[in-house]
């Protein structure tokens, strides 16, 4: 799969999905937060299944074309 995730998407996604799991480790919202999961995923392998099907992009035009 090609690449679909700018570097902006990309540390959004992991800082949101860290946060979302720290909060559930402690508590303050339960076991939703390990949902957090998904965004660290999508944003380490750079590709979101969902903007895929949709056709949306949020890196530049060379960010996941092959060498």
């Amino acid at each position: 799969m090609q690449a679909n995730i700018g570097t902006v998407d990309r540390t959004l996604r992991i800082v949101v999905g860290l946060a979302l799991i720290g909060l559930a480790v402690t508590g303050t919202i339960g076991v939703w937060g390990w949902i957090g999961v998904i965004p660290i995923l999508t944003g380490l392998v750079r590709v979101c299944p969902l903007y895929s099907m949709l056709g949306v992009r949020t890196c530049p035009s060379a960010c996941g074309k092959p060498n």
